[in-house]
């Protein structure tokens, strides 16, 4: 997984830099969909997509820093964010399912 797949500019591109760049564009792309919803609704909103992409994101993230980098700061770094979004996931899904139930 570490052999070089391409060089662009000087930047030698491997599968698990390929890892780590999906891992970044998730977890930064969240932050697009928190204002597409914020934007449609009004009012700010924190779409369940936002607690999905920043679980993909720190997992790819994780795996990247865990196996492909070996960098203890990368995996401590996105360790608490995946701890924290799957938190405030788990509770998305319990008030969602309670909202129903008391439809």
């Amino acid at each position: 997984m570490n052999t070089a797949l391409i060089t662009l500019f000087g930047i030698t591109i491997t599968p698990w830099k390929l890892v780590g760049y999906i891992g970044m564009l998730l977890f930064t792309g969240r932050w697009l969909v928190q204002m597409i919803a914020t934007r449609r609704h009004g009012k700010p909103v924190i779409p369940r997509a936002f607690w999905l992409m920043s679980l993909a994101g720190s997992a790819a993230l994780l795996s990247y820093f865990i196996w492909g980098k070996n960098d203890s700061v990368g995996i401590l770094s996105n360790l608490f964010p995946a701890t924290v979004s799957l938190y405030n996931l788990a509770h998305d899904i319990r008030h969602r399912r309670n909202e129903r139930r008391t439809d």
